[in-house]
């Protein structure tokens, strides 16, 4: 919502911010009886299911942070470790297959915690009747990608399910990265001050995954951005050395991502709406579906907080790699309001860019 101008805007503004904040202080639980679509969309309800189910019964140290992998370390070695599972419709899809999605998504996850991915593993659910071919395709899509990224699969496993119990085929991946550079990241090190900065243009996943259903007369030329951000990691923390935080934003977009960090934080994030970088195809199609691009997820964009000092060298660095060319900054971390995120909008107002409670697209990845 965009607050009035004037005194009764701020006041408006701040008794928003108190309701949005009074719902983060409840404990998290799960209010349905069963599991619905929103409980994997990475929103209010993902985070509830995670913190009320899973992190009370799997809590330790490592898996507190809630980052997109865990940083363990074995036998003098730091090590990064992370698993994903894919289950996007279609399997195909422009600019990509449920194949490089799934090797790459992987990849993200080891890359922005400052590892070098290695190692993957590749678990196959498959339902009767899905054509040889079509599995044949995605192991090549899967090879491809490894190679692009430079990690091997070295282990996996494969079960089949009856057929109408699989839709085609499920991925689950885990892989290992190793620490070559001595730094320590995550959303908890994001400070008032710190550049919030993004890749590149957003959405454009989300939105291919949804148009190519044909579930809308829509037409575009819109394809995944799914890609591995191993190498334009690595070269933003060579520019930097004050990276504060990196993540890649899948489910529930760049919105989500800039929430959780806050949060975590507890600090502010602000926004200016003029710097989103959207593709014109991606904001019609949102126009149309009535989707905010913000929460639209990506496969190949990285949301990084930097210490202000250094955002012209990181964007300099992210604009050198092919991936990165059209970086911008974002924002700015602020001391307050603490655990929000806002916007200021195209039209002089303020809003507040909330964790969704819902699931706009389900299965995009």
């Amino acid at each position: 919502m965009t607050a009035p101008e004037g005194p009764r805007g701020d006041r408006t503004e701040e008794a928003v911010l108190e309701r949005v904040e009074q719902a983060r202080r409840r404990r998290p639980r799960v209010r349905e009886d069963r599991v619905t679509l929103a409980h994997g969309a990475g929103g209010r309800s993902s985070h509830a299911l995670t913190e009320a189910v899973f992190l009370e019964a799997f809590d330790n140290p490592a898996l507190a942070p809630l980052e997109d992998q865990a940083v363990l370390e074995m036998a003098g070695q730091r090590l990064a470790f992370t698993t994903d599972s894919f289950v996007v419709s279609p399997l195909f899809f422009p600019g990509g297959s449920i194949g490089d999605l799934a090797v790459n998504g992987t990849v993200n996850d080891l890359a922005v915690s400052g590892a070098r991915p290695r190692f993957l593993s590749a678990g196959f659910i498959i339902e009767e009747g899905l054509p040889v071919a079509d599995l044949r395709r995605i192991v090549a899509d899967m090879r491809a990608a490894a190679a692009a990224a430079g990690v091997e699969v070295v282990t996996g496993d494969t079960k089949v399910v009856e057929r109408g119990k699989g839709d085609g085929c499920y991925i689950n991946t885990a892989g290992v990265g190793v620490f070559e550079r001595d730094v320590e990241l995550g959303a908890r090190f994001a400070r008032p001050g710190d550049a919030v900065l993004v890749s590149g243009p957003i959405g454009e996943h989300g939105i291919t995954i949804m148009l190519c259903r044909g579930e809308l007369d829509i037409e575009s030329d819109i394809t995944s951005d799914t890609a591995p951000l191993h190498g334009l990691a690595a070269g933003l923390l060579d520019a930097a050395s004050d990276v504060r935080c990196m993540r890649d934003a899948t489910r529930g977009g760049v919105a989500t991502v800039l929430n959780e960090i806050a949060a975590t934080a507890s600090v502010g994030i602000r926004v200016d709406e003029n710097a989103i970088p959207l593709r014109p195809d991606v904001v019609g199609a949102c126009e149309v579906l009535g989707i905010d691009p913000l929460y639209v997820a990506c496969e190949g964009r990285m949301v990084v907080v930097v210490d202000d000092a250094q955002a012209d060298a990181a964007l300099t660095a992210l604009r050198a790699h092919p991936l990165g060319k059209d970086a911008v900054r974002l924002g700015t971390v602020v001391a307050e309001p603490a655990g929000n995120v806002l916007m200021d909008t195209t039209f002089g107002g303020t809003r507040v860019v909330d964790v969704l409670v819902g699931d706009p697209l389900p299965r995009i990845c």
